[in-house]
């Protein structure tokens, strides 16, 4: 859980509520969950007929908005008004209607909870916080961004949300799911939860479990390439990246290179410590001790020579696969051509 979000959702659940929040960034699982947190809390059921409003950016307007938010509740103590998708509220980048939300974040309503839920879209500039309708928002009440987590943050965020759940899981499985899906955390949580349902009490989460429930092949996965490439399994390794280039939806060739990418490239600062033991290693790989082994035997394999030149491989795979200098090359193709340069 990242801290800031952490304090914001304990402040919600123990009623210590803000007269308006400001919630923005690029990763929608923390802005749905703590507009979720605040939905449950700010107005009794029985009241939320007439009290609760649920918006979106593309079905209205900062005008529509003001409206809501200065209107008084109906025999009750208070309204919430929550905004979603506010990034896509018409006119919301016109001066006169951030003059608006200012003036209503300086000198909100005791009785109403405004929440803007503001989703930085891929390619578009983020929320600005130096605008002073944002400072207003921050002033008044909670002001709050959240960043996507990078990837090498997944398998901890795993780990957390499984403890969250009552669960445990196994460092293997933490970084199989975290393989395997990637960092869109409203998918992981899914997936996830959909493994809780099927677990017996007590049990804890396994790579098995995870293979079995999640449909990840326990043969043919990006763990096993990996194995198979250090251990210089040639026959496997190939067999690993023919079920990749006939299951290509299921292994997107971007995915495979970024991690593979990130594997080697920790292998390399291996090669670069003093530290050798696994309690030094951990913390500078980022990872659970428990994969420091692995990193261990891949320095040993490869030289340090070997190693740079596998990155640039990957690199020169990564363009291909985007069509620069190889346009008629499939992604199996790339990848068997990946493989060979790592193994000879």
């Amino acid at each position: 859980m990242i801290p800031a979000v952490d304090a914001l959702l304990k402040d919600i659940r123990n009623k210590r509520i803000a007269p308006v929040y400001l919630i923005h960034g690029d990763e929608p699982f923390y802005l749905d969950r703590i507009a979720d947190e605040l939905e449950k809390v700010a107005v009794p059921v029985a009241e939320r007929g007439f009290n609760q409003f649920v918006l979106f950016g593309k079905d209205t307007d900062i005008g529509a908005v003001m409206n809501y938010a200065r209107r008084y509740p109906f025999m009750a103590e208070r309204q919430l008004v929550l905004v979603k998708e506010a990034q896509q509220l018409t006119g919301l980048n016109d001066k006169s209607a951030q003059t608006l939300l200012e003036d209503y974040a300086l000198n909100p309503l005791s009785s109403t909870i405004l929440m803007l839920c503001y989703t930085k879209e891929d390619g578009k500039p983020g929320l600005d916080e130096r605008k002073a309708w944002v400072k207003a928002f921050g002033a008044k009440g909670k002001l709050l961004g959240v960043k996507k987590l990078y990837d090498n943050k997944i398998p901890d965020w795993v780990g957390e949300y499984c403890r969250e759940q009552g669960a445990k899981i196994s460092p293997k499985a933490c970084q199989l799911l975290s393989d395997h899906i990637g960092n869109d955390l409203k998918r992981l949580a899914s997936e996830i939860d959909k493994v809780l349902i099927n677990l017996h009490v007590g049990e804890e989460i396994s790579a098995a479990t995870v293979e079995r429930l999640v449909g990840i092949s326990k043969e043919y996965n990006v763990f096993e390439l990996q194995k198979a490439l250090v251990q210089r399994d040639v026959l496997k390794a190939n067999r690993i990246i023919d079920y990749f280039a006939r299951n290509p939806k299921d292994n997107p060739l971007v995915v495979i290179l970024s991690q593979l990418f990130g594997y080697f490239s920790k292998v390399l600062q291996v090669q670069a410590s003093k530290d050798q033991t696994d309690k030094g290693l951990a913390p500078l790989l980022g990872v659970n001790p428990f994969f420091v082994k692995d990193y261990l035997s891949a320095a040993r394999t490869f030289p340090l020579a070997k190693v740079a030149a596998i990155l640039h491989a990957i690199r020169v795979a990564d363009a291909r696969s985007k069509g620069i200098d190889a346009p008629t090359m499939t992604e199996g193709d790339i990848l068997r051509e990946l493989v060979f340069e790592v193994l000879h």
